[in-house]
């Protein structure tokens, strides 16, 4: 396993046809949800609304969209690979037509992900880190596609140190990639901020991301609306835009690399001015 100091980046990895150069600055990676049950209540049935939602993300500024079928909120309830292909399938079509950005599929079933990849697709976006179905590390390695792999705490007994937990559980994902032959530079980690910790770890985790960098991969963090907010706050998810505003400011200078969002306008001025707080500020960079 690569290991890295807090400033060490890793090297760029390219999705799609675009390179991400690690460090240069935060991406911003907009959400297009087609599950009628998600947590955010922004489920989109229409093919076409789908598309449109991540043109409407692009023109906002956004690096690249994932696409998800599948409701990852704690109550929700599974479905089958063919259901969820059957939601996805319209709805990747469409977005791939209408944009040029990389789009990451959101999915922990190998079939589906497969299906993706030849629909267009340019990488996985696994909530369960390649953990989940056993096929879906071989589906990755053989279409030679970036992915990320996130920590799942759901099911998992909690240590009592959060980031000894997610290094435990991202090491496993990352050891599984690399078994099944996914070379470690084209991994990308995800720490699962709402995903099986409670709302004290949730925010803790937040507050130390920087140690996760001893992994040596690329971060993204994606507290777009959680639950974790809302406690704080005491709002309703689409209430919670200037609290997802305030942890991404952290993340940035925590050091993350990519930032999953619903609302892309707003949150990418938000890292923007934290990036040049924390990376620094070139008045002639256009970025």
């Amino acid at each position: 396993m690569t290991t890295g100091s807090f400033e060490a980046r890793p090297t760029p990895i390219r999705i799609g046809d675009r390179s991400f150069d690690w460090g240069a600055r935060t991406y911003v990676m907009g959400i297009v949800n087609v599950a009628p049950d998600s947590f955010s209540g922004d489920g989109i049935i229409d093919p076409a609304r789908a598309g449109e939602q991540a043109l409407r993300h692009v023109e906002a500024g956004a690096d690249l969209v994932d696409i998800g079928a599948e409701s990852t909120r704690p109550d929700h309830e599974p479905i089958e690979a063919d259901e969820e292909w059957r939601r996805l399938e319209h709805s990747l079509m469409a977005v791939r037509r209408m944009i040029d950005v990389p789009v990451s599929v959101d999915t922990s079933k190998a079939e589906v992900a497969e299906r993706a990849f030849h629909a267009g697709a340019d990488a996985l976006n696994d909530v369960r880190g390649l953990r989940g179905d056993r096929d879906l590390a071989d589906v990755l390695a053989a279409s030679r596609k970036p992915a990320i792999l996130m920590h799942n705490q759901r099911g998992r007994a909690f240590s009592g140190d959060v980031i000894a937990d997610i290094e435990v559980g991202l090491t496993a994902s990352l050891e599984v990639a690399l078994r099944a032959g996914v070379p470690e530079d084209r991994l990308i980690v995800d720490p699962g901020f709402g995903f099986g910790f409670g709302p004290a770890q949730n925010l803790e985790m937040l507050r130390r991301l920087g140690e996760l960098r001893t992994l040596g991969r690329p971060l993204l963090i994606g507290t777009s609306r959680k639950s974790t907010i809302g406690h704080v706050l005491n709002r309703t998810a689409n209430e919670r835009q200037w609290g997802t505003a305030a942890t991404l400011a952290l993340a940035v200078q925590q050091r993350a690399d990519i930032v999953r969002v619903h609302d892309v306008e707003e949150m990418r001025q938000v890292v923007q001015v934290a990036d040049a707080v924390v990376r620094g500020w070139d008045p002639s960079d256009p970025r």
